[in-house]
């Protein structure tokens, strides 16, 4: 394996930079722990059927008006998307994880926005390919990942707002240390460094670096999604990997080297 590189973004801030990188051979991993890769992954492992990433409310209200059995899924400031965001339309879901159970999602698309994660997805999509991660699936991303390792892996942070979050930070941090036999002989950023270094410090209580993270002080402040947290903590309870694939739909993926991508 030649000339291989590790690298984490940081910030929402940098998602613009992105349009101006050649990513053809690029692969991502968009980290949103607190919470929507963590739901996304949860919906998928409980049996819905793909989740269509979109950046606006009305992306999502003009979907269910194409196709009235999608099921619509989102926050703003953290909730579930009301009523007088949408012009008299409640969204079915929030962003908690714990919402997205069998009974609800199985067999289902759903059409989802968040503040940042939905968004840091989009920004992902002309890249070779996008894989969601979180800690729920960890494992199984890292060795897809292994099997066959991409030339050029790219760690997307979603952030909060135009800021770094210490969660994603985390998370892409636990992947680069999982890889790191792989690609610490390559080009390996100093932000791939940072990540894991911080993962390192932090791996033996990563609820207590929640308790204190500006995503976690807010949900763990709502007694209606403090659960969340610890949710979005759980260590590889899912054995499936998810992608955004080329339709724009983020679907499971079978465990196959990545060489053997249909199309590619």
């Amino acid at each position: 394996m030649n000339s291989t590189t590790l690298e984490v973004l940081f910030t929402p801030a940098e998602f613009a930079a992105l349009e101006a990188r050649d990513l053809t051979d690029t692969v991502c991993v968009v980290f949103d722990i607190l919470r929507a890769t963590s739901s996304m992954i949860t919906a998928l492992a409980n049996g819905a059927t793909a989740i269509i990433p979109v950046a606006e409310i009305s992306e999502a209200l003009a979907l269910r008006r194409d196709q009235p059995g999608i099921l619509l899924a989102g926050e703003r400031d953290g909730v579930r998307i009301p009523s007088h965001l949408t012009g008299g339309m409640s969204f079915d879901l929030g962003n908690s994880p714990r919402e997205f159970t069998k009974e609800k999602v199985q067999g289902r698309t759903l059409a989802m926005t968040t503040t940042n994660g939905t968004r840091a997805l989009r920004s992902c999509a002309r890249a070779w390919t996008a894989f969601i991660g979180s800690f729920l699936n960890l494992r199984a991303t890292s060795e897809l990942l292994q099997r066959e390792p991409p030339r050029h892996l790219l760690l997307v942070c979603s952030g909060t707002f135009d800021q770094a979050a210490y969660e994603d930070v985390l998370g892409a941090g636990a992947l680069c240390e999982l890889l790191w036999p792989t690609y610490s002989t390559g080009a390996v950023s100093d932000s791939a460094e940072m990540s894991r270094r911080l993962y390192l410090l932090e791996k033996e209580d990563l609820p207590a670096a929640m308790a204190w993270s500006r995503n976690g002080q807010r949900l763990l402040a709502n007694l209606d999604l403090a659960e969340d947290v610890a949710f979005c903590l759980q260590r590889d309870q899912f054995n499936l990997v998810a992608e955004l694939q080329q339709d724009g739909f983020v679907r499971c993926r079978p465990t196959e080297a990545l060489t053997e991508r249909e199309g590619v």
